[in-house]
């Protein structure tokens, strides 16, 4: 039986896509108006740019490296870059796929100082497992504990893919940025992502596969 087009839920789909599309655009072109301003030294202009994207810069960069602890740290040498190269800035492609690009190199030149130095990256995730999770044996599993569990299964799982399709994955899961801003960022064709994407996902299928088959 197929579902009705004109459902209340395909068209509540349909407004929050087109809101969401809205939204976007607004936001681009606020970002590249005050580029404009931040090429002519103005920084109230950077400090508006940084508030408008300092949160998912510094969710993007927390969920690429597995850490919180060096994601403002980060997120700061990505606006400091942002300022320096303001003046070489074009809008060529949307505002964001050039700050994510700058994320990108930027979070892959820690991921392989980390490479270099392996025993800081595992004292830091063993910190971070350890917050938060005190004492909690005695309490039974309701279905936001599931939900929390399943969500932190899928984190680890995101965490063992190859760099490039970690940053697809995240891009796309928790920025929703479209498949052609995601080739941008990555320098890949659009059927280089789509396969990139199709691969990164079989992965975490058989990551996930052995702790959904268990509950």
């Amino acid at each position: 039986m197929s579902q009705n087009p004109d459902s209340p839920e395909d068209k509540r789909k349909l407004r929050d896509e087109a809101a969401e599309k809205e939204a976007s655009r607004e936001l681009n072109d606020e970002s590249l108006a005050l580029m404009e301003l931040i090429k002519n030294g103005d920084e109230g202009a950077f400090q508006r740019l940084v508030e408008l994207h300092q949160g998912a810069v510094i969710g993007t960069v927390a969920k690429m490296l597995s850490s919180s602890s060096d994601a403002h740290d980060i997120a700061q040498m990505v606006f400091i870059r942002v300022w320096k190269s303001a003046n070489r800035y074009r809008p060529e492609a949307k505002f964001t796929t050039w700050l994510f690009t700058i994320t990108r190199n930027l979070v892959f030149n820690e991921m392989r100082r980390r490479k270099r130095r392996p025993e800081s990256s595992l004292e830091e995730a063993e910190d971070d497992f350890h917050i938060g999770h005190a004492d909690e044996s005695h309490r039974q599993p309701d279905a936001e504990t599931l939900q929390t569990e399943l969500e932190k299964k899928i984190e680890e799982a995101i965490e063992s893919l190859p760099e490039k399709q970690r940053t697809a994955v995240i891009l796309r899961r928790y920025e929703n940025l479209p498949y052609e801003e995601i080739g941008k960022v990555l320098d890949m064709s659009l059927p280089a992502v789509k396969s990139l994407l199709f691969r990164a996902r079989g992965h975490l299928r058989e990551k996930l596969l052995p702790y959904l088959e268990s509950r």
